[in-house]
């Protein structure tokens, strides 16, 4: 495998979690309470995408291959709850 397909496929392996960090983080102002606290919103991007990296590798540790459905809800909850860790939205 060369360098151009390694970087492809590890680009498609990280692009649902970039989307989904992406999607929740520009969502979160519409849905969680509106506090002043609290990282801008590219270090909340930031920390969604490194979560969701985490949740895919993890998934795919655990299942031995990339694209099961158990690891994208994995993704998902795992962006989910460190967006509202990071919003501190408990406090509301």
């Amino acid at each position: 495998m060369g360098f151009f397909e390694l970087l492809d496929h590890l680009l498609s392996f990280a692009a649902p979690a970039l989307v989904v960090a992406l999607g929740v983080t520009l969502a979160a102002p519409l849905v969680l309470p509106r506090t002043t606290a609290g990282p801008g919103w590219w270090a909340r991007l930031a920390i969604n995408c490194a979560a969701g990296l985490a949740a895919l590798g993890a998934g795919l540790w655990y299942f031995g291959r990339d694209g099961k459905m158990a690891t994208y809800a994995a993704l998902v909850f795992a962006v989910a709850t460190v967006q509202w860790l990071v919003a501190r939205a408990w406090r509301s």
